[in-house]
């Protein structure tokens, strides 16, 4: 390998799990199923020398780095085990955070995918052999410094597998997220959106507390989330809350920190109201009403009318004048 060289195995191991995703997008054999146990062709970093497979060298990806211009190159295995010949097609995809924050693929590559080349896009692989395949990677001129993942991605045989790429474009970087449209969902779990502003590449550590009108009622300490978080990337996540108040007016705040100094926090306010109890409670309060009113108009209904004689317009004839 010429100017492109793997770095920090351990403080990379997401790009392990793009890999692994890359396997499950393409729909290879899912370990411990029958299918697994037949022989298939896997597409791996090349391990450099000798017949043993790249697997075994340990190296899960593979990481290039250089400066706008410059032109990286390396290698990847493809490995035929089987007792057939094997044809397969080789093409570059950009990385991707899918809406949930899991690793994916974009649709149509327009970053790294689109700056690699292979020296054979497509490559016919003998019965139990092994080809290695050279691509170049050619960073513009113009490319923006830090992370900028991506894959190389091989289909043939009625399958697909890929090989993750990270590949960091020399210059100034920058680790910044934002958290944004905290809401309380369900009254039982805690969403929340949180974007990567920076140029590299960012495992989120979420911190959550929550205050009501007596005290606090969720304090939930830093610990680091399955997710990474690619540059300008916005990904949606929930937190659940299996304890929520059922009432009370609460003041949720959502902190999520990452390294290299990236911190963001966003609140909310929530109110927890038994609806179910109270509609009960006012549904029973109608009836008894209702039966009140009933009641009053039942019994005025029973009475006889009150009659008030006339007086009448008659003298009594013994008050007229000149009676003796």
């Amino acid at each position: 390998m010429t100017r492109a060289r793997e770095r920090n195995r351990g403080r990379h191991g997401a790009w392990a799990l793009l890999g692994a995703a890359l396997l499950a997008w393409g729909g290879a054999e899912v370990p411990g199923t029958a299918a697994a146990a037949t022989p298939t062709w896997t597409l791996t970093p090349s391990a450099g020398g000798g017949s043993r497979p790249a697997a075994d060298d340990g190296r899960p990806y593979i990481y290039a780095e250089g400066t706008p211009g410059t032109v990286l190159e390396d290698k990847v295995a493809v490995t035929n085990p089987t007792t057939r010949p094997l044809t397969v097609t080789l093409r570059g995809a950009d990385a991707d955070n899918r809406t949930d924050g899991a690793l994916g693929l974009r649709r149509k590559a327009r970053d790294t995918g689109a700056w690699i080349r292979f020296a054979e896009r497509t490559v016919k692989v003998p019965a139990r052999t092994r080809a290695e395949v050279p691509f170049t990677v050619t960073v513009p001129t113009g490319a923006t410094p830090g992370d900028h993942p991506g894959a190389i991605l091989a289909s043939g045989g009625g399958r697909d597998a890929g090989v993750s790429i990270r590949l960091r474009v020399s210059g100034p970087t920058l680790s910044a997220l934002t958290v944004e449209h905290v809401r309380v969902e369900h009254g039982d779990s805690i969403a929340y959106d949180v974007v990567n502003r920076g140029n590299t590449t960012l495992t989120p550590r979420l911190a959550v507390k929550a205050d009501g009108v007596f005290g606090t009622v969720l304090d939930k300490r830093a610990r680091t989330l399955p997710v990474e978080l690619l540059p300008g990337r916005r990904v949606t996540l929930t937190e659940p809350w299996p304890g929520a108040p059922a009432l009370d007016s609460v003041d949720v705040k959502v902190t999520v920190t990452a390294g290299g100094g990236a911190t963001g926090s966003a609140t909310a306010t929530a109110r927890f109201v038994p609806w179910g109890a109270l509609g009960g409670g006012l549904a029973v309060l109608a009836g008894a009403g209702c039966a009140a009113s009933w009641y009053v108009r039942s019994r005025g209904g029973s009475r006889r009318p009150l009659r008030i004689p006339l007086l009448s317009n008659r003298r009594n004839p013994s008050t007229q004048r000149g009676t003796p």
